[in-house]
């Protein structure tokens, strides 16, 4: 039931230093598609889908505690967008920031790490698990590339393991794309493999169900 520090079902160091916050957004300050790898090309709109809330989900206490501490990484502005535009130039920065910070992260758990179950934070330290390399995700695309916060998605679901696991999911005006630390392609929610439990709220701290929904593709991690 939990990967990675992860609350499944019913459901610090944050940056010292400007320098710190340079290192991490510096990541992919200078970088085109990560790694020297060739962009994916943009999935067809017409086969994204949206995944839809069904009602109110108690939120992760990992990110509650996150958020206690420090609130500018969790306090959305309803003014912004809900989505971002599907389009080339917002393709390679998902794609670029989503390999970067896969091959630069180190993967652990919250129990190495920290000596406790969960924890949700940034990786400072060049190491963390599957929600705080999504939460660095989020940072930079905010940070560096200008997009919407809110159009970013803390999102907890089932892996093909059985097991929870965190992921980012990127609100588009085509559909529900997912950056994941297991892949380093980005794919529509549906080709995941993955059950969908619940996720942040649109415009606040709350956070809603999605009912467990199915992706009908099971796709090997890539």
């Amino acid at each position: 039931m939990r990967k990675g520090g992860v609350e499944a079902r019913n459901g610090r160091v944050l940056l010292k230093s400007l320098a710190g916050a340079a290192a991490l957004l510096g990541l992919v300050a200078t970088a085109g598609t990560a790694s020297g790898q060739t962009l994916a090309s943009l999935p067809n709109a017409a086969s994204i889908g949206k995944v839809e809330s069904v009602g109110t989900a108690r939120p992760v206490q990992g990110w509650v505690k996150f958020c206690d501490r420090y609130p500018g990484e969790c306090d959305l502005n309803s003014a912004e967008a809900a989505t971002i535009p599907l389009n080339s130039r917002n393709w390679k920065a998902l794609n670029t920031v989503n390999r970067k910070v896969n091959t630069t992260i180190k993967p652990r758990t919250d129990m190495e790490h920290w000596g406790v179950v969960d924890r949700w934070d940034l990786p400072e330290d060049g190491a963390g698990d599957c929600e705080d390399f999504q939460l660095l995700k989020r940072k930079i695309l905010v940070e560096q590339y200008g997009l919407p916060k809110r159009a970013f998605r803390m999102t907890v679901v089932i892996d093909e393991q059985g097991e929870g696991h965190a992921v980012m999911m990127v609100r588009t005006d085509e559909g529900d794309v997912i950056l994941d630390n297991k892949r380093s392609v980005i794919l529509p929610w549906h080709e995941t493999g993955y059950i969908f439990v619940k996720r942040e709220g649109q415009d606040g701290r709350d956070w809603v169900s999605l009912g467990e929904q199915t992706s009908p593709t099971t796709t090997a991690n890539r």
